[in-house]
This record gives C-alpha cells, structure tokens and sequence, in this order.
C-alpha cells in the first residue's frame, strides 16, 4: 500500500506539526548530528549544515523511521531521508516566511511556482514551493547518488510518477508523513 503524500497543499496534520516542530530552536544532538552526518558525502555534509536546526531535527527523524522500517538501508537511502528537504534553503525563507509561502502555494500554485527566478520576496516563495527541483539542483552539484537526487525531485509527487523502486519510495515517504 502506498503512503499518502503531504504535498504542500494537504496534509494539515503533516504541515501542523512540521510548524510547531519549527518553533523549536536549535538542531539535531550532537549524537544524532554525527550519526547523520556519517551517512553523508562530503559536499552533503556542506549541504547539511546549511539547513536549519529544525529542518535537520525532522530529517534524522524520517532517516531514523527509514532506518528501522528498511533495517539497515544502503547510505543513498539513508542521504535522501537526511537530504530531501534541503531545496529549502535556496528560499532564505524562515518559519514565518514558509508559512505565507504554503498557503500562497495552496491558493496560487501555478503562478507562485514560477516566482523562482524572481527578486525579492516573490522568488523566494517561488523557491521554496520548488524545493525539491531546487534540491535535486544542489545535491548533483554534491555528487550524491543518483537515487537520493532522485527522491528529493520526487518526494512530493504522486506514487505514480516515482522512479525510485517502490519498496524504498514508500519506507521514505511513509517516514516523511509525520
């Protein structure tokens, strides 16, 4: 059975918690951080570390379910649980900045998605509504496997248009459901 996607439009529980999760400061322990962090390529851990302590607490969680719910999966794997996200980053946008971009992409998808190559305030929502184009970008430039490129692009499609292998896709999108 495949997992449903939070995308950015549903999902309220998904988006509730992931707000409240934000509020929080500060990132990963340090015993999550290096366990996170031994996992990543060189320029992933570049990658990693550019991405905000909140964003960093919620990836070691979805890597930490995929983890369990794989036993022990291959490092790419594990990179694009740790790594999906990190799109975000291009946006500049904090937690109330994201806020203004999730609702501006429920009701504006089309047009706001666009805005990325845009100045200002337009075109970092315009990024962050592409994060997972913006990410795919970023971890080719790292030199990540093509499979942990690969779901970053995808994590927010529909089960049908994944090409990740369906056993891996759906362990990492059920641990992204949170």
């Amino acid at each position: 059975m495949t997992a449903p996607r939070p995308g950015l439009s549903g999902r309220p529980r998904h988006l509730t918690r992931r707000f409240v999760g934000s509020l929080r400061p500060g990132g990963p322990s340090p015993t999550e951080e290096a366990w996170a962090t031994g996992y990543l390529l060189s320029g992933e851990v570049d990658l990693w570390r550019s991405m905000s302590g909140p964003d960093r607490r919620h990836a070691v969680a979805v890597a930490r379910r995929v983890d369990r719910a794989l036993g022990s999966p291959e490092r790419p794997v594990l990179a694009a649980a740790l790594l999906h996200d990190v799109g975000k980053v291009r946006s500049g946008l904090g937690t109330p900045g994201r806020v203004v971009a999730t609702v501006v992409g429920v009701v504006a998808a089309d047009r706001a998605t666009r805005w990325a190559t845009s100045d200002g305030l337009r075109g970092r929502i315009g990024r962050y509504l592409r994060h997972p184009q913006e990410g795919a970008a970023l971890l080719e430039t790292a030199g990540s496997d093509p499979l942990t490129v690969a779901w970053a692009t995808e994590h927010h499609r529909d089960p049908v248009r994944w090409t990740v292998d369906d056993r891996l896709a759906e362990a990492l999108s059920a641990a992204d459901d949170d």
